[in-house]
């Protein structure tokens, strides 16, 4: 039988408790950056002791890739619902999908600086970044014609998720001054056309 305590059980306030300590995690670096985030920093935040933080996590590393990959995966999820008919226009496809990632990664900046900013300054994210980048290829070579040649998708796949990177990590870094409407219309051409 499984012991409650105020109607949760013990597993539902530890996995409360692991929520809290990533929410304060990506306040922590999606504003200040990767030197605002050590662990009486994310305790403070999350209003727990660092007793709890370490139930979840091993060190501070462990908290700051795990708030990574939460928002990465959220992106992942937010681009598949966002595009689910590879039948409909280049156009509508492209349009669909930079909607979908602006209003995650911009709308939300802290989740776009987690993603896109934090890999640049934090070490325990650099090797990250590179990885991701094969996954998120492969999500925008599934949207391109499959009259390409294999290696013409590829090379296409990855430039074009390098463009995008460097684009909103531009405008999220303050270097990019466009409005977001024009960045989303740019983008949705460079997908588009690449995909046409």
């Amino acid at each position: 039988m499984t012991r409650t305590w105020a109607g949760t059980t013990l597993d539902d306030r530890k996995a409360a408790r692991r929520a809290q300590l990533l929410a304060a995690g990506l306040g922590l670096l999606g504003t200040g950056g990767s030197s605002a985030v050590s662990v009486r920093a994310v305790c403070r935040h999350a209003k727990l002791t660092e007793r709890y933080f370490y139930e979840n996590f091993a060190d501070r590393e462990q908290l700051v890739v795990a708030v990574y990959e939460d928002v990465a995966e959220q992106l992942r999820r937010a681009l598949i619902a966002a595009v689910p008919d590879t039948r409909a226009q280049p156009a509508a496809r492209a349009e669909a999908a930079v909607t979908a990632f602006v209003e995650l990664m911009v709308d939300d900046p802290r989740k776009g600086r987690v993603l896109l900013l934090a890999p640049v300054t934090d070490p325990a994210l650099s090797a990250r970044g590179v990885a991701l980048l094969p996954a998120f290829a492969a999500l925008v070579r599934e949207q391109l014609p499959e009259r390409m040649a294999a290696d013409e998708r590829e090379m296409t796949a990855l430039g074009l998720v390098g463009a995008l990177a460097n684009l909103f990590t531009g405008y999220l870094g303050g270097t990019l001054r466009v409005t977001r409407d024009r960045l989303i219309a740019h983008c949705v051409h460079l997908l588009a056309h690449a995909a046409s």
